[in-house]
């Protein structure tokens, strides 16, 4: 969701890694899949946080400070937003104190969080470990003409979509909601993706960019975030305006029960390498996917759901139906592998131990203990995106002059 709009329904209705999402780090909690999950937090020292002492904290206090300013629309989500809404005064003088400390060192700022936050550590129900995954800013070849070999659309949001929110007819439904169309005078889902491919959109003037590789379309969808170069060399930055409605399917899984890959070598990369050598067959496996993604053309950097521009390496999508946007959390989980193949997996297993901040979601980032990273733009941000499904653990940094967090 992982994907990067203001608009976002989630950085991406997706995540980058979550096209292998069910594939590792499923198994720890296959014996409880159908439990919901709930989020329990574990009072901590910063003691406990692995790697607190060694981190640099300069990208993470500024990427802080500036969801302290997107914090001021006062957006309640969940029960911990509720209990920092009725307590602002408590994050505002932590985000004023942020403010003054950009410019000092590391041990300064690291000084500053640990006077001003209490960690907690959050757990799914009693389960400590969660999956971790990555994403990043895509770029494709594209034309703002249809012409060879420019022929895959970007489609811009229609306009015959509608949002219901479900809680204008039942209050036990209130923060859910559907997508869809009127049809034959009836509320009807909207055009999935094997059906937007064939045609449905096609004559309504959606067409916003044209690109040359379709495996690589599905991939930015997958982000929700990217850059276009034109053939003048001109880069168009598009972002997500919006989706279909159906729910996101992860690929990985599909060929994993197709026996087309094994569940331990799945990854962006390997699913991408599938589907360019399997032409004939790409088009059938990426409708698997019913999810569909429309963009806008963005004039700046990527923002996430929570309006605030993301920070390589230190902004992190997240269930905001658990955890509030803005608030630091201590991520302690490791790199990944720079190939796929297991041996280098276990070899290379290298700690990745950080203060980010919560400043987006994504429709696969479900569950307390659950993140996508933000890698950045470019072939390394790519590769280790691409490559990330992580266990891992996440504590929260509490206010300290708020009340305690209850849950």
């Amino acid at each position: 969701m992982a994907a990067l709009a203001t608009a976002y329904w989630a950085l991406r209705q997706v995540s980058s890694s979550s096209v292998a999402l069910e594939v590792r780090g499923a198994p720890a909690r296959a014996a409880k899949a159908r439990l919901p999950d709930r989020l329990v937090l574990s009072p901590a020292t910063f003691d406990d946080l692995p790697g607190w002492n060694e981190d640099r904290f300069a990208a993470a206090l500024a990427a802080f400070a500036a969801s302290c300013k997107a914090r001021t629309r006062g957006e309640v989500g969940n029960p911990l937003d509720s209990q920092l809404a009725a307590s602002p005064n408590a994050l505002a003088g932590a985000c004023e104190r942020a403010g003054s400390a950009l410019g000092a060192d590391d041990g300064a700022q690291r000084q500053l969080f640990t006077e001003l936050f209490a960690p907690f550590q959050i757990l799914n129900e009693d389960e400590r470990e969660g999956l971790f995954t990555g994403y990043y800013e895509p770029e494709l070849a594209g034309s703002r003409r249809k012409k060879a070999p420019y022929v895959h659309p970007l489609y811009l949001a229609p306009r015959d979509q509608q949002v219901i929110d479900l809680g204008d007819f039942k209050s036990d439904l209130a923060g859910r909601k559907i997508t869809g169309m009127v049809r034959g005078g009836r509320f009807r889902p909207y055009w999935d993706r094997a059906e937007i491919a064939g045609g449905a959109l096609r004559g309504r003037h959606l067409e916003m960019l044209w690109v040359s590789d379709p495996v690589a379309l599905f991939f930015l969808q997958i982000q929700g975030s990217g850059r276009v170069v034109l053939p003048t060399g001109e880069l168009v930055r598009v972002g997500y305006a919006g989706q279909n409605g159906h729910d996101y399917t992860a690929i990985g899984k599909t060929l994993i029960e197709r026996g087309e890959l094994e569940s331990d070598k799945v990854s962006m990369q390997s699913i991408r390498a599938w589907l360019e050598a399997h032409a004939a067959e790409a088009d059938e496996v990426m409708a698997r996917n019913r999810s569909y993604v429309f963009f806008r053309v963005r004039p700046g950097a990527p923002v996430g759901s929570s309006g605030v521009e993301l920070t390589p390496g230190r902004s992190l999508a997240i269930d905001p139906s658990f955890l509030p946007y803005g608030l630091p959390l201590w991520l302690d989980t490791t790199y990944p592998a720079a190939s796929d193949d297991a041996a280098t997996v276990a070899e290379e297993a290298k700690p990745l131990r950080r203060l980010v901040i919560g400043q987006d979601r994504g429709g696969a980032i479900r569950g307390p203990v659950r993140g996508d990273l933000f890698w950045g733009a470019g072939e390394e941000a790519e590769a280790i995106a691409g490559r990330m499904k992580q266990r891992g653990r996440l504590w929260l940094l509490w206010p300290k002059a708020a009340l305690p967090p209850r849950i």
